[in-house]
C-alpha cells in the first residue's frame, strides 16, 4: 500500500492539528489524569478526523481504510499516548461494527454524532474475569418486553469516565455456544450530563497513558430499548472478532509513530557531549538507532501489506495479529533504548523517552495480549498439536 498525494496531504493536516490543539496541552493532561474529551472531539469533529472512512450520509468522508491507517499513523505522533488512544477508541474500536451493521435510526442517533465530535464512545467488552477470553464474559442482557435490561461489569473501559455512550458486548441468550449468544449492544451512558440511574463507574489509576482516562463500569438493571441492538442478535461475537481487526491494524499503525522518538533521541545525543564528543558519534548507538529504525520499516510495511489485503476483502486475521504483536513489542523496545540513551535524563518523570516507556508497555496487553496473538498465528498457520 503506497500512500498518494491525498493520504500525505490528510497526514499533513493532522500533524499540524498536533501540533497546535494537543501538544500544546499534554503535560497538563498528564498531570490531570484526562485530557478533555468533548472539547477535542469537537475539534477533530470540526476538522473531518472522526469519520474518515465513515460514511458521506452520517458526517464522514467515505474514503477507504487505507486512510484510517494514515490517520493512526500520525496519532502515533502524539506524545502522550493516552490521547491518541482515546481519539482511536472513537474511530476504530467503539463506531466500526455500528457503522458497518447498525440500523440507520443507531447510525443517525450515535454514529453521526460521534462523526462531528458532539458525542464520545467508549468500548465495553474486557471484564475482570474475561480480558483476552472474550468469549467468558459474564455480562447479562435480559429481554424484558421491548428492551434489555443489563446487569454485569466492564473493566479498562477507556473514555468511561467522559463518554455518552458504550458499545456494549453482552449475553443476550443463556444457552447455545459462547459465540453464538452474545451481541453488541448501544448503552446511553449519560442524561443530561449524569449517570443515568443503575450505572456506577470507579475510576482506575494505570502505570502509563496518563491522559487517558479509564474506569470500571457496573450495570445493576439497566434498562436499554432492543431496537438499539447493532445488527442481528447472536452476532456480537463475530461484530466484535470484526472490530478487532480495524482496532488491531490501527494500534500497530500508531506504533510507527515510535520513529518520532528515535530521531528525538538522535538530536539529544547530537548535542549531548561526553569525554569531548557528541554521543551520537558513537558506533553502536549509530547502529542500534539504525537497526530500530529497520525494524519500525518492516512494522510499516506489514501494516500496509495487511491494510491492502483487507481493503481488497480477504481475511487479514493472521496479519493483523502478528501487526499487533511485532508492534507492541518494537515500541517497548525503542522506548526502552532510548531511555537507555538518555542516560539519566531518560530516568526523569517528564523526559520523552521515560513517557513513551511508562505507555508503551500497554501495547502488548491491551486488544489482546501477545500471548493470544501468539495462540491466533500458531492456529492459523497450522503449527498446533489439535489441528493434526
Amino acid at each position: 500500500m503506497l500512500y498518494t498525494h491525498e493520504h500525505r496531504a490528510l497526514m499533513d493536516s493532522m500533524l499540524r492539528f498536533i501540533e497546535k490543539e494537543i501538544e500544546p496541552y499534554t503535560d497538563e493532561w498528564e498531570e490531570l489524569g484526562a485530557f478533555p474529551a468533548h472539547e477535542l472531539f469537537k475539534k477533530l469533529g470540526q476538522a473531518g478526523f472522526l469519520g474518515i472512512n465513515r460514511p458521506e450520509e452520517y458526517g464522514g468522508a467515505g474514503l477507504d481504510f487505507s486512510y484510517n491507517i494514515a490517520a493512526a499513523e500520525a496519532w502515533g505522533r502524539v506524545s502522550s499516548q493516552g490521547v491518541s488512544m482515546g481519539i482511536i477508541v472513537q474511530t476504530d474500536m467503539a463506531t466500526p461494527a455500528l457503522a458497518k451493521h447498525g440500523s440507520d435510526e443507531l447510525r443517525k442517533t450515535f454514529l453521526a454524532p460521534s462523526i462531528s465530535g458532539d458525542m464520545v464512545a467508549c468500548l465495553g467488552v474486557s471484564e475482570t474475569g474475561a480480558g483476552s477470553d472474550v468469549a467468558s464474559i459474564m455480562t447479562q442482557a435480559r429481554k424484558d418486553g421491548d428492551d434489555y435490561i443489563i446487569n454485569g461489569s466492564k473493566m479498562w473501559i477507556t473514555n468511561a469516565l467522559q463518554a455518552d455512550w458504550m458499545c456494549l458486548l453482552a449475553n443476550t441468550s443463556e444457552s447455545g455456544a459462547p459465540h453464538h449468544n452474545k451481541s453488541l449492544i448501544i448503552v446511553p451512558l449519560r442524561e443530561n450530563g449524569k449517570l443515568r440511574p443503575g450505572i456506577e463507574m470507579q475510576e482506575i489509576r494505570k502505570m502509563g497513558n496518563w491522559a487517558s482516562d479509564t474506569a470500571q463500569v457496573f450495570f445493576d438493571d439497566v434498562r436499554v430499548p432492543q431496537r438499539y441492538r447493532i445488527g442481528e442478535e447472536g452476532k456480537g461475537f463475530i461484530y466484535q472478532m470484526e472490530q478487532f481487526q480495524e482496532e488491531r491494524l490501527a494500534a500497530a499503525a500508531r506504533r510507527i509513530g515510535a520513529e518520532h522518538l528515535i530521531m528525538t533521541v538522535a538530536d539529544y545525543l547530537r548535542e549531548r557531549i561526553a569525554f569531548g564528543k557528541p554521543l551520537l558519534d558513537n558506533q553502536y548507538i549509530q547502529f542500534k538507532l539504525a537497526e530500530l529504525q529497520t525494524e519500525i520499516e518492516a512494522l510499516r510495511a506489514l501494516v500496509y501489506m495487511a491494510a491492502e489485503r483487507y481493503i481488497a476483502g480477504e481475511n487479514i486475521v493472521t496479519l493483523a495479529s502478528m501487526a499487533k504483536l511485532k508492534a507492541g513489542r518494537l515500541a517497548r523496545e525503542v522506548a526502552d533504548w532510548c531511555v537507555q540513551f538518555y542516560g539519566g535524563m531518560g530516568y526523569t518523570w517528564n523526559n520523552p523517552a521515560a513517557r513513551a516507556y511508562r505507555d508503551s508497555r500497554l501495547g502488548s496487553i491491551g486488544g489482546g495480549a501477545d500471548e493470544i496473538m501468539l495462540s491466533i498465528i500458531a492456529k492459523r498457520l497450522d503449527l498446533t498439536v489439535g489441528n493434526k
